[in-house]
């Protein structure tokens, strides 16, 4: 079954908003502030496959799961996140 959301889109989305990695045994969690306040985070697995599924992040993210990729392939940015989440009422 293929993946929407890989390890490789997973750490792209963590570098495009610029989150804060703590580093955890299993599994590293990533932190995204606004304005000094943590507005989201999600797990990240630390495994071998490539292709592990990273599939919880657009739920974590309150973004759609096409939104989500298209934020990890660099189609679209931190500010059209941010627009989202004040729409949402997260900001």
């Amino acid at each position: 079954m293929a993946r929407i959301i890989t390890r490789e889109l997973a750490d792209n989305i963590v570098e495009k908003l610029d989150a804060q990695i703590e580093h955890g045994r299993k599994h590293d969690v990533a932190y995204v502030y606004h304005d000094g306040k943590m507005i989201a985070h999600f797990g990240i697995r630390r495994g071998s496959e490539k292709d592990q599924g990273h599939d919880h992040i657009p739920h974590c993210l309150h973004y759609s799961p096409s939104d989500t990729k298209e934020l990890g392939i660099c189609k679209k940015y931190k500010t059209d996140w941010l627009e989202n989440m004040r729409k949402k009422g997260f900001i």
